[in-house]
C-alpha cells in the first residue's frame, strides 16, 4: 500500500473515532511530528558564520559569560 492510500485509510478511520481522548492523543502526536519535521529543516551555517560563533563562544568563556551544565540542569529540576 503506498503512502497516499495509507493516509486516506488513516483519515477514514480517524473520522470514525468517537472518543475525544483518542482524537486528543492523535492531535498531540501530529503536533509533535510536525514540530520535529520543522526542526529538521534548517539552513546550514557558512564557514564564516561558524568561525564567528566559535570566536564569540571562546570570548564568552574567557570572560566568564557562561553557565555550567549543573547550573542548567538545576534550572529544570
Amino acid at each position: 500500500m503506498n503512502l497516499e492510500a495509507r493516509k486516506i485509510e488513516f483519515v477514514q478511520e480517524f473520522l470514525k473515532l468517537q472518543s475525544e481522548e483518542a482524537v486528543s492523543r492523535l492531535e498531540k502526536i501530529l503536533r509533535k511530528e510536525k514540530k520535529a519535521s520543522d526542526e529538521r529543516i534548517f539552513e546550514p551555517m557558512t564557514q564564516d558564520e561558524l568561525n564567528k560563533r566559535i570566536d564569540q563562544s571562546e570570548s564568552d568563556f574567557l570572560n566568564d559569560r557562561f553557565k555550567s551544565s549543573s547550573e542548567l540542569l538545576a534550572k529544570y529540576e
